[in-house]
C-alpha cells in the first residue's frame, strides 16, 4: 500500500521529468501540497518528508490546522488557494502566508488594511479567468495589467504573480495552448510592472501539471497525488 511519503516522491518525480523534458531546472518549479479536506496529522505526515509548502481552499478549515500545527518541528508555509469573500479577509490576512485568488481590488485593500503589523506583507497572486470558463472565477486578461498596478501599491502586500484555474482539457497539446496564454500574460504584466518580486505562475494541479511546467508554471498546486481522492461532507 502506498503511503503519503511514497506519493509526495512520486509527484516530484513527476514535476523533475516534467523539468528535464521542458530544459528547465527542478528548482525552477515549486510544490504546493493541497490539503483541503485532510487532517493536520495527514499535513504533519507530508511535512515530516520534507514539504513545506501547503494549500487550502476552505479558510476556516485551513486556519484550523494552521493553529493545530503551531509551533510543530517543521515551519510551514500557508497558501489560501479558494475563493476569498469580504466576510473572510480578515482570517486570510491574520494566518496565511499567501493568498492566491485576489481578483478584485476591494478584496486586496481589506487584505491590506487588515495584515497584522508584526507579520511580513502578505504574498498575492491575481487570479486570472485564462480561459474565460463561465463557471470561474477570477479577473479577465483584458483588465488584469490596471488591477496589478493598483495591487502592487498597497504596502502590507507583495504582488508575487498570477493564478490561473482553466477548465480541463483532453491532450497535451490543448492543455500546454491553455497556459501558454497565462504565460504570455504574466511576461507582459512582469514587463509592465518591472518589479523584482513578481516571480510566480501559479497553474497546473494533479492532471496537467506536465503541460503547466512546459508551458512555463513555478508553482503546481497537487492535492489529490499527494494525499488521495477527497470525500466531500
Amino acid at each position: 500500500m502506498k503511503t503519503l511519503s511514497d506519493n509526495l516522491h512520486a509527484v516530484q518525480a513527476r514535476i523533475a521529468a516534467a523539468c528535464a523534458a521542458s530544459g528547465r531546472t527542478t528548482d525552477s518549479v515549486q510544490l504546493l501540497a493541497v490539503s483541503k479536506t485532510f487532517s493536520a496529522d495527514d499535513v504533519r505526515q507530508v511535512a515530516a518528508c520534507g514539504q513545506r509548502d501547503f494549500g487550502e481552499n476552505y479558510i476556516q478549515e485551513g486556519v484550523d490546522k494552521i493553529i493545530a500545527l503551531q509551533g510543530g518541528a517543521q515551519v510551514l508555509v500557508w497558501h489560501c488557494i479558494g475563493p476569498i469573500q469580504s466576510n473572510k479577509t480578515k482570517l486570510v490576512a491574520e494566518h496565511f502566508d499567501w493568498a492566491h485568488t485576489v481578483d478584485r481590488l476591494k478584496i486586496a485593500q481589506r487584505l491590506n488594511d487588515q495584515r497584522p503589523a508584526h507579520l511580513a506583507p502578505l504574498n498575492v497572486c491575481l487570479q486570472v479567468n485564462i480561459d474565460g470558463g463561465e463557471t470561474k472565477s477570477g479577473i479577465a486578461p483584458a483588465n488584469v495589467l490596471v488591477l496589478a498596478a493598483e495591487v502592487a501599491k498597497l504596502p502590507r502586500l507583495v504582488l508575487r504573480g498570477l493564478m490561473t484555474i482553466p477548465d480541463p482539457v483532453a491532450g497535451f497539446e490543448r492543455q500546454v495552448a491553455v497556459h501558454a496564454k497565462a504565460r504570455a500574460l504574466f511576461d507582459e504584466v512582469k514587463a509592465a510592472l518591472n518589479q523584482p518580486q513578481f516571480d510566480t505562475l501559479s497553474m497546473g494541479m494533479t492532471g496537467d501539471l506536465e503541460a503547466a511546467v512546459h508551458a512555463g508554471s513555478t508553482m503546481v498546486r497537487v492535492g489529490t497525488a499527494i494525499f488521495g481522492g477527497r470525500t466531500y461532507a
